[in-house]
């Protein structure tokens, strides 16, 4: 199990690396309210930093996406845009 967890993670940082600064303003602009993960996915890329907590009736989930200019939160709660917040630099 902590195998997959190790691979897992070196293909999220391969990923990343891959990214080529996918991260901007204008980018993070794209994300709106409502949206789904797939289609913040599509826009911004695979997160490289997710975390998941199920309530008893609401699913909350964070993506974090990390590269040298900055960073980027988006927060779902039932699988929908609610919040994002970035440190991106201009």
């Amino acid at each position: 199990m902590k195998q997959v967890q190790i691979i897992s993670a070196l293909i999220g940082l391969l990923l990343f690396a891959c990214s080529n600064q996918r991260l901007t303003q204008a980018n993070v602009d794209q994300v709106t309210e409502g949206m789904s993960k797939k289609q913040v996915e599509s826009i911004l890329g695979p997160p490289t930093n997710v975390d998941t907590k199920d309530f008893l009736l609401l699913k909350r989930t964070t993506y974090a996406y990390h590269q040298s200019n900055g960073s980027v939160t988006v927060l779902f709660k039932d699988d929908k845009v609610v919040a994002k917040s970035n440190t991106l630099q201009k």
